[in-house]
């Protein structure tokens, strides 16, 4: 049976207007991350094997001007799911799309398959993660969605350019853990840290005017979150919470 499935992602109580959206990054150069308000998890984060997995820079169309986060994982041995050769920074081949790989490989595209984590609190209702071509390299970003909810982080890194499929490595303290409700593994995957980091990761970018003085940014800028609903009974959702069940070998 699937386990039952969450609420939709909790709302900000109050609306912030779209000028305040560069808050966060104002916030994030004062000095130490803001500890946002959160809402214990109803989710866990258990152990998997990182070995089995691979983080991936997809490229967006046939230029590769953009590129994706995609995440490939091996579940059996009946056959590969993908290959790396090379680097840094190394190439990824995504083998699983050449044949059917249901039941011996995960594949996560989007924020329904991966979010981030800190601790016991699920942050993927205030940051999204992105890939990122900077400074001759590939960056998996951390952006915060809400005025806040803490600075930009440099999760993972390609360690040089390309625009091929290349092989994220995540950056020291984070680590891969999975997401399960009730001891029972999800198809979500956690990047995650055991503690919220203690400085923000400064970019090349220029901090946009917001016209506040530093005090009014500052109350304005720390909304509160509100506290998960518990899910429904009965309810069955497919995607990030879909239960993962052992493939035959």
């Amino acid at each position: 049976m699937l386990p039952p499935a969450p609420f939709p992602p909790a709302r900000l109580r109050r609306p912030v207007p779209a000028l305040l959206t560069a808050l966060g990054v104002w916030a994030a150069a004062a000095g130490a991350a803001p500890q946002p308000g959160r809402a214990a998890s109803l989710f866990q984060a258990v152990e998997l094997d990182e070995q089995r997995l691979v983080l991936v820079a997809a490229p967006i169309g046939s230029t590769g001007a953009r590129a994706q986060l995609h995440i490939y994982e091996q579940l059996n041995d009946r056959r590969p799911c993908y290959s790396v050769s090379g680097g840094p920074p190394s190439l990824v081949d995504p083998l699983l799309a050449t044949f059917n790989f249901t039941g011996i490989c995960g594949r996560y595209l989007d924020a329904n398959g991966y979010s981030l984590r800190v601790g016991g609190s699920d942050m993927g209702t205030v940051y999204r993660l992105s890939v990122v071509r900077v400074d001759g390299d590939n960056l998996l970003l951390a952006v915060p969605t809400r005025p806040g909810a803490g600075p930009e982080l440099v999760v993972a890194r390609t360690q040089g350019p390309g625009t091929d499929y290349l092989q994220l490595v995540l950056e020291p303290g984070w680590r891969l853990k999975r997401r399960a409700y009730n001891g029972r593994n999800l198809g979500h995957v956690y990047f995650y840290q055991d503690d919220w980091p203690s400085a923000a990761v400064a970019t090349d970018q220029a901090e946009p005017e917001t016209g506040l003085e530093p005090e009014a940014a500052e109350e304005l800028a720390l909304p509160a979150i509100e506290v998960e609903e518990p899910p429904a009974e009965g309810e069955v959702r497919l995607g990030s919470d879909e239960l993962m069940e052992a493939p035959p070998l």
